[in-house]
C-alpha cells in the first residue's frame, strides 16, 4: 500500500497550515489514518505533521435588508454606499442600486451567506497580484483574524510603487561599483548607521519568515528600511553602493511575498538569473556592531531625555552621564536621587523623591 522508501521521504511532513474549519474534516481525519497505518507497520512516524499553524479568518463588513418573512437580503459590501463618522465608525449605509437604506450587520468571517467576499480577481486586476499579497501578508499575522480594508491595499500598493520609484531612481544614475573587501572598516558614522540598518532587516525578516511565519513583522523591517534608504545620501561611490546593497535587501526580502516585482527589480539591478533562485541574504555581524548607543533616560518611570554614550561604556559612565543631561536635572531639580537602574543597551532610569 504505502513504499516504505517513499514514505520515509516524505513523512512527516514539515509544515501543516490550516484554517479552525479544517480541524475535523482534515486534520483529526489525517491523524486518525496515519496511526491506523502506523499501527499496521506500513509508516514508522507517530504523527503525519511536524508543525502545525492554524491560521485565522479573512473577515469583512456585512450589509442587509429584513424580508418579510424574518429573513435576511445580504448584500456585498462593494455594492454598498457606507458612511462614516468621525471615528471612522459606520453611521448609515445605502444600496448603490437604489440608494435606499440597508442594515450594517457587523463584521463576520468572509461566506457566501453573508455576500461579504471580496473578488480577487478585481483587486488584481486594478492593483496587481503582488499588491493583493503584500496587502495580505502585512494586515495581520497569520495565526490572527484578517479584517479586509480597501484602504489597506491602497496603502500596499503605495508602499511598492515607492520602492520602484527608489530602485529605478538608483539603477539611472549609472552602474554602481560594490564595496571592496576591508572598505566597510572605512564608514563614516552616517554610512555605517545605513549598513547596520540594512543587517537588522535581514536578521529580522529572516527570524520572522523562517522560524516564526510572522509576515507582518517581516513587512514592518523592511518599510522600516525603505524610509531610511529614501533619505540617503547618493553624493559618493560608498554611498552608491550602500544604497545598492540596500535596494537589494529590499529587493531580496520582499522576494517571497511580491514575486513578481521583485523580479524585475532584480534584473533591472544588474542580476541575470532569477530572484527565486537567488540566496537569501546572510547578516553581517561585523555590521551590527555599534560604536555608540542611544540609551533612554527616565525620571520615575517616565522619558526626559536621551543620551548617546560608547558602547564600551561602563554603567558607572552611563549613570554619570545620565545624571549630567540637561533636560534630566530640570525634572531632578528639588528631589534627592534614590537609585539608579541602568538596562545595558537600552535604558537609565533614575528614581527619585
Amino acid at each position: 500500500m504505502v513504499d516504505p522508501a517513499a514514505a520515509s521521504h516524505w513523512l512527516p511532513v514539515d509544515q501543516y497550515i490550516g484554517g479552525i474549519e479544517h480541524a475535523i474534516l482534515h486534520l483529526l481525519y489525517a491523524r486518525f489514518f496515519h496511526k491506523l497505518m502506523r499501527d499496521e507497520g506500513l509508516v514508522d512516524s507517530d504523527e503525519p505533521f511536524r508543525n502545525l499553524l492554524t491560521q485565522g479568518m479573512v473577515v469583512a463588513e456585512t450589509y442587509y435588508r429584513p424580508t418579510a418573512n424574518g429573513g435576511k437580503d445580504w448584500f456585498n459590501p462593494a455594492d454598498v454606499e457606507v458612511e462614516r463618522d468621525g471615528r471612522g465608525k459606520v453611521s448609515g449605509a445605502r444600496l448603490k442600486a437604489d440608494g435606499q437604506p440597508v442594515e450594517a450587520g457587523g463584521t463576520e468571517k468572509m461566506s457566501k451567506s453573508k455576500n461579504n467576499g471580496v473578488d480577487p480577481q478585481a483587486m488584481i486586476d486594478q492593483y496587481g497580484a503582488d499588491t493583493c499579497r503584500l496587502f495580505m501578508m502585512f494586515a495581520s499575522p497569520p495565526d490572527m483574524s484578517l479584517e479586509w480594508s480597501d484602504a489597506g491595499v491602497e496603502g500596499a500598493s503605495r508602499f511598492l510603487r515607492r520602492v520602484w520609484r527608489l530602485a529605478h531612481s538608483h539603477v539611472s544614475a549609472g552602474r554602481t561599483i560594490p564595496l571592496a573587501a576591508g572598505q566597510h572598516t572605512s564608514l563614516d558614522d552616517s554610512q555605517k548607521a545605513l549598513r547596520r540598518a540594512i543587517h537588522l532587516a535581514i536578521r529580522q525578516a529572516s527570524q520572522d519568515l523562517g522560524q516564526h511565519h510572522k509576515f507582518n513583522t517581516a513587512i514592518a523591517a523592511v518599510m522600516t528600511l525603505m524610509n531610511l534608504l529614501e533619505k540617503a545620501p547618493q553624493d559618493s561611490s560608498i554611498d552608491r553602493a550602500l544604497l545598492q546593497e540596500g535596494i537589494e535587501t529590499v529587493t531580496l526580502l520582499l522576494a517571497p511575498i511580491t514575486p513578481h516585482i521583485s523580479h524585475a527589480l532584480w534584473q533591472a539591478l544588474g542580476h541575470k538569473g532569477l530572484v527565486i533562485d537567488a540566496r537569501w541574504p546572510a547578516v553581517d555581524a561585523a555590521a551590527l556592531v555599534q560604536d555608540s548607543l542611544r540609551l533612554v533616560v527616565q525620571v520615575n518611570g517616565k522619558l526626559r531625555g536621551h543620551i548617546d554614550v560608547p558602547a564600551s561604556a561602563s554603567r558607572e559612565d552611563i549613570e554619570a552621564s545620565a545624571r549630567q543631561n540637561d533636560n534630566v536635572l530640570r525634572f531632578l531639580d528639588g528631589l534627592t536621587i534614590r537609585k539608579v537602574i541602568v538596562v545595558p543597551g537600552k535604558l537609565v532610569n533614575i528614581v527619585a523623591s
